[in-house]
């Protein structure tokens, strides 16, 4: 009797376990990450080097970070629709909202005391490896940056990094980007001069996820 009830048990509580395994996956998918037999991310592969661009990208040695800033699918409910992006700079994160109160979560370096901007724009070009312009007040702090008024183009060594989101309120560019950067240690600090900074491998998978014209909300 004892055994025929831990096998009723068991086939009772099957699909329990396999709607949970299910969910696994999904969020896996959803964040764009393979699952290792264990069921934990694969983030040796998500943060692997690569080539992209004709560019060599270094591997991210994600071991070194929080946890917490490593790219994943979290439960984050709002009122906002999917596809918009949401950045909490006091927390150094930025959600791509998703469908079913989810977000595909990613670690995030932000601005410096006194450059950190808020409010609500949208992504109007979508640029990869794209030249940098440092604005004239940048330019004005550091006069090094002269050399590069008429632009720096793309590669590995551009602040820029792979790829830019370009943020803009109307028919105003608020000179504000979401980028890759050269710095991956910046992740999970405040270390740009008003950018949100992230990790290449992130914002590529950002890129191809957001659609031009999304929402973007900067909290206060």
């Amino acid at each position: 009797m004892a055994h025929h009830l831990s096998r009723r048990g068991f086939v009772v509580g099957l699909p329990f376990v396999l709607a949970a395994c299910q969910s696994q996956r999904q969020a896996a998918v959803q964040a764009g990450l393979t699952r290792r037999a264990d069921g934990t991310p694969d983030y040796a592969l998500a943060y692997a080097p690569i080539r992209d661009g004709g560019f060599s990208l270094p591997a991210i040695q994600y071991q070194n970070f929080d946890p917490k800033y490593l790219r994943q699918t979290v439960y984050y409910p709002t009122r906002h629709a999917p596809g918009t992006i949401i950045v909490d700079p006091k927390r150094k994160f930025l959600y791509l909202i998703q469908s079913g109160g989810r977000a595909v979560r990613y670690g995030i370096g932000v601005g410096r005391a006194g450059f950190a901007w808020s409010g609500e724009a949208e992504i109007r070009f979508k640029r990869e490896w794209p030249k940098w312009f440092p604005p004239d007040e940048m330019i004005a702090r550091e006069p090094r940056l002269e050399k590069y008024r008429d632009g720096q183009e793309g590669g590995p060594g551009n602040p820029i990094g792979a790829r830019g989101l370009y943020l803009w309120q109307g028919n105003k560019d608020t000179l504000y980007r979401i980028h890759s950067t050269n710095q991956p240690q910046s992740i999970g600090t405040n270390a740009s001069s008003g950018c949100i900074r992230m990790w290449h491998q992130d914002v590529i998978d950002l890129y191809d996820r957001v659609e031009l014209g999304a929402k973007v909300v900067v909290l206060g």
